[in-house]
This record gives structure tokens, sequence and C-alpha cells, in this order.
């Protein structure tokens, strides 16, 4: 009897299988810390006997290849892919034994669109297709973006997008679980994903990939694409090239003397904590990224690459964790890092420095004179309705166009108050009045503010 087990990366929006039979089982799109695939293996009994990658990444960094060197697994990787590293290239229709003792073996479909060497896998139970691993071609109601690679190709990846759906759906049996990599929250899905399962017959009636042309699928998917997060430029070559071991020892810890010397430096230091309590006391000059928020993503994303970076958390816990999210995304080694509270973290005598917190309708009862409203929400969601007035940056933008800020009182608002809290830290670090709106963006409706839509 085969077994697929989930390991669900949050943060991310991804998603890594274990999946076999009664004594091995292949790993599918392994996360870095591969800790947590070898954990698995463990509780299910089972030996790692493969390492599978659907696709080059570009949104994480793969713990393929460690995977596979502390196992002793056979490396799995498309044979359009261009990587440095000893692998098995795989074609499209080539078959892998994976636990012939239990009839469990995958065959391999070539599904170019979000890559072009792009490869799905059918996990199939004595010869019958029984699950399908999409990485980033098929996913919960839609596909994944076709844009990562390269501009030029994009149009081309899209309409191969399409004929990699048809064609899955195609070849594979109504009832086959479609297991996709990306679209829990990934922005390497083309659309946010609805549902947490489904099969190649719910995708049928409910896949725009599957009903509509080819044409009016691929307009409509290159007009809804949005920012690449900035990291995704590092993540590619760094796979191609076979990532490093991971190092998650904690970093080394730094005094209230250090962690000024940092800032004075022009270094990044983050508050993990969230953010009520940032709001409420911090660092002066620190940033608040949320340690239960897409930490991974956002932090990443503005941070200038390469940047050192000290973590600022209310536990060793908390540290760990983050840690662990941002090795997924290459950021290796915080250069420092300190627990407890900005007691702790503030030279003697030094007062943390604070801002205020409100809601929609707070600002609704505000004279608007001196006021600014500062929306960080990307393009697409400003064009589902903005508040009148309003000045629009991307909170991934901010970082470099604070000047752009009008004088005055920001009142910073995103969709439910994780960006805003970002954007308002950086804010108050260049010496901002700001106020962050944390509250849900239906609510500005509710508090009578004026809206724009169009």
């Amino acid at each position: 009897m085969f077994f697929v087990d989930t390991i669900e990366l949050e943060g991310l929006g991804n998603r890594s299988y274990l999946a076999g039979g009664e004594s091995a089982a292949v790993a599918v799109d392994p996360p870095r810390d591969v800790d947590q695939v070898l954990a698995a293996a463990a509780r299910r009994g089972v030996r790692i006997s493969h390492v599978m990658e659907t696709h080059l990444h570009n949104d994480y960094v793969t713990g393929g290849l460690e995977l596979a060197r502390i196992t002793g697994a056979r490396y799995l990787v498309p044979a359009g892919a261009n990587v440095s590293f000893t692998h098995v290239p795989v074609a499209d229709s080539d078959s892998v034994d994976i636990d012939p003792g239990s009839g469990v073996s995958l065959a391999a479909i070539a599904t170019p669109g979000h890559t072009p060497h792009h490869t799905s896998y059918a996990l199939r139970e004595a010869g019958r297709a029984v699950v399908v691993f999409t990485g980033g071609s098929l996913l919960i109601g839609t596909v994944g973006r076709p844009d990562l690679v390269e501009p030029r190709l994009t149009e081309e990846l899209a309409r191969a997008q399409h004929a990699s759906a048809h064609r899955l759906v195609s070849d594979l049996p109504d009832e086959t679980a479609v297991l996709p990599t990306h679209g829990f929250g990934s922005f390497c899905s083309s659309a946010q994903s609805e549902g947490e399962v489904t099969t190649i017959g719910k995708e049928k009636s409910a896949n725009s990939a599957l009903n509509v042309d080819v044409d009016t699928f691929v307009a409509d998917l290159l007009a809804g694409l949005e920012d690449v997060p900035a990291y995704y430029a590092h993540m590619g070559p760094a796979n191609a090239a076979g990532p490093a071991p991971l190092d998650l020892t904690p970093p080394a810890l730094a005094d209230p003397a250090e962690i000024t010397a940092r800032l004075a430096a022009g270094e990044w230091v983050v508050d993990l904590r969230n953010r009520v309590a940032f709001a409420e006391g911090h660092v002066t000059g620190a940033f608040n990224f949320e340690a239960d928020g897409k930490l991974a993503t956002y932090l990443a994303w503005m941070i200038p690459w390469g940047k050192p970076v000290t973590l600022l958390a209310e536990s060793a816990e908390q540290l760990a964790d983050a840690q662990r999210e941002l090795v997924r995304v290459g950021i290796d080694r915080p250069a420092a890092a300190a627990t407890g509270t900005p007691t702790n973290w503030l030279p003697a005598g030094q007062a943390p420095a604070s801002f205020a917190r409100s809601t929609f309708a707070g600002l609704a009862a505000q004279d608007s004179n001196g006021v600014v409203v500062l929306d960080v929400r990307r393009d697409s969601e400003r064009a589902n309705g903005w508040i009148d007035g309003s000045v629009h940056i991307p909170v991934h933008e901010l970082h470099g166009r604070l000047g752009e800020v009008p004088p005055g009182t920001v009142w910073v608002h995103c969709a439910g108050g994780m960006r805003a809290a970002i954007a308002a830290s950086l804010l108050d670090a260049s010496g901002r009045d700001v106020v962050a709106v944390d509250d849900g963006f239906d609510a500005a409706t509710d508090a009578g503010l004026p809206l724009t839509t169009g």
C-alpha cells in the first residue's frame, strides 16, 4: 500500500512530499532543512531511496542535493535543467521503481511552462496512477506562473502551461490526486489557489487552464502577473550550482553596544516580535518582520541581498524558528542575534521607541489636514479599491522610496495589518511620525472612508 506524507512550508506557501511503500520512499521537492524529511521517513520506517525535483526552483533553496548525500538516494532532476552536480537526468516517460516490493513506481511526464524543463511525476501503484506531483504546473484551480525564467520566454511558457495542463488531464485518471508544490500562498502561483485538496477530475471543471482556449488563457494569465520577489533572482543560480549544507547553530549573541554599532553601520536589525509588542516599544532603527508572518518572503524580498542582518527575538525558540525560515531562501547566517525585550537590547538609560496603532475607524475620525494615507498593498489588491487621496507604494518598494512619502503624519495600511507593520517600522526608523492601521481593509468601507475603484 502506498503512502504520501505532506511537509508544509507555510511561510513560503509551498509543500514538499514523502511518498512510497512499505520499505522505501521518494522525497519530492524537499526543503533546505532536510531534517523534516528525515524525521518523516523515520516515522514511517522507510528508507529514502530517491530524491526528486520537479524543476529548478526559483522561490527557495532546495535540500535535494544534501538529502541525497545524507541518504545515498538517487537524485532525480529533469534532464533539461542545467545543473553543476551529479544527478540522474529524467526525461519524459521515464519510469523509476521506488519500492518494487509494494509495486510503487514513478512515471515522468514532461510539463513545461513554469520552467522549460518542468517535469511532473505520476506515482503508480501496481501500474495505475494514484497521485501526480505537479510542482509548479497544474495547481489547485490555476497554474504556476511562467515569467520567472526569462522575460522573452514568458508568452511561450504560458502557452506551454496550457498544453501541459491538458496533457495531464488527458493522460491520468479522474481520481488521481493532484499534489502541487506551489499554490498555498506562494508567489510562484499565477493566482491564489482555492482549497487544499484536488483531483484530476475536479480540475477539469475548476481550473482556468482547462476551460478556456489557449489565446484567452495566455492573455488572462499575462495580465494577472504581479511583481516577482527580488530574492528569486538568487534562488535559481544557487540551486543550479548545488546548495551548501545548511548551518542552524545559534548565531553569536549581541549586547546593546553591538546592536547600536550595527545599526550605525547601516546593517539591518530585525525585530521578530509581534507587531503589537513592536509598536509599544522597540530599538530605534530596528525593522519589524513578525516571525509568525511571511518572514522569509518579505525580509528576503526587501533586504539588500547580502547585507548583514541581526535578529532580535523574544525567545531562543523564536530565533531558531526564524533561522530555519530564512535558510530556506538563502539567508544562511545572521550576523548576530539577541533574545528578550528592548530592555535587554538598549544601552542603559535609553528608552524604547514607539509608535501608534489604530483602525480604519480611527483614520476616519481624523482631520485630514496633515494626514498622509499610505497604501502598501500590491497593485492587484489596490485595483479592487483604494482610499481616495491615498499614496500607493507597495511594501516591497518602500525602503527605496521613502523620500516619496509626503510630509505629515503617515497612516499606513495594507489588507490586514502585517505589511502595514513592516512599513510603519521602516517609516519610524527614518524619523517619520507614523500610525500603523492594524485592521482588515473591508473595515474601510464600514468606517465610511471614501473609496475609489477601477
